[in-house]
């Protein structure tokens, strides 16, 4: 069988992987410790041999092009075959085992991560799952975490930040409220309404609700006679049983919008979202129950985006 690809090559598919995995050339120099420069040469090099554009490049993102996503969706096959093939004759571990700690926030815990667990101990019966639910931001070092997720995560130069999902905001309440206090229609009507606060812990603050407003974002300082800090959810439980309006994640009322115990209200400026954020140490090395629970838990990912 005739050689087709040099140690050059490979090495620029496992960078072009990295780039696609983690959105950005400065996150995958970091993970594999080379320049962003180094990166960006590998991935044109690619794109030259193959004849197509692997990215679309903004001066503040990358994103796949349709051919890149199918070339990444290959490649990352292919690359995962081989760190098999290898462990399989060097007889290191096969099989991941061992405790994997996890700080998650409890609106994605409960209602993304948690109900996957099950499903992830069946495929990895060996690994021990320490789950941390709660909100505060975590030390890896200091309390020994392997993976955290974060909403609105701040960068930090030794962690890997990967991008799970822009979770999608709403203001829901219940129909007897609605029936009872009427329906808003415009942003200005909230001065009117009995609006269910969230109070950040670390600082005290109340968080400003955001809509779509015109195509601009607009923030907007509600007020009402419920406060909640620290856990999201107590807002979600309060506007269940008909204390006011509060906005929330889509994905944490679904099923309650799908049986109509809790309506959306002003859609007419919805569309706005947070970002959620995978983090992990930087670093050469990865446990192998950590690369299997990140693969995981990207897969799931893709069928939430799809």
């Amino acid at each position: 069988m005739p050689r087709q690809f040099d140690d050059v090559l490979l090495g620029s598919i496992e960078l072009f992987c990295l780039a696609a995995e983690l959105g950005s050339f400065t996150a995958a120099g970091l993970a594999a410790g080379v320049t962003p420069a180094a990166v960006s040469r590998s991935i044109g090099r690619l794109e030259e041999r193959l004849g197509s554009r692997l990215f679309v490049r903004t001066t503040r993102s990358i994103r796949l092009t349709e051919g890149g996503r199918g070339y990444y969706e290959q490649c990352r096959q292919a690359l995962t075959q081989l760190v098999e093939a290898e462990r399989a004759v060097s007889g290191q571990q096969q099989e991941p085992s061992g405790t994997l700690r996890i700080s998650l926030p409890t609106t994605y815990g409960h209602h993304r991560i948690l109900p996957l667990m099950p499903e992830f101990r069946r495929r990895y019966p060996k690994v021990q799952v320490d789950i941390h639910l709660g909100n505060r931001n975590i030390d890896f070092v200091a309390e020994g975490y392997d993976l955290a997720i974060r909403v609105r995560a701040q960068p930090d130069s030794s962690l890997i930040a990967r991008p799970l999902e822009d979770a999608r905001l709403v203001v829901v309440a219940t129909p007897d409220y609605l029936a009872r206090e009427g329906v808003p229609q415009t942003l200005d009507d909230l001065e009117r309404h009995d609006c269910i606060q969230f109070e950040l812990p670390s600082s005290g603050r109340r968080i400003t609700w955001l809509f779509n407003d015109d195509g601009e974002e607009r923030e907007v300082v509600s007020a009402g006679g419920c406060t909640c800090s620290d856990d999201v959810l107590g807002g979600v439980t309060l506007a269940k049983h008909g204390a006011g309006l509060f906005q929330t994640y889509r994905f944490i009322v679904e099923r309650e919008l799908d049986e109509g115990s809790l309506v959306e209200v002003l859609q007419a400026f919805a569309g706005h979202s947070r970002p959620f954020t995978l983090l992990y140490p930087s670093g050469r090395h990865m446990p192998l129950r950590l690369r299997a629970f990140i693969d995981f838990i990207m897969d799931k990912q893709r069928q939430w985006s799809a």
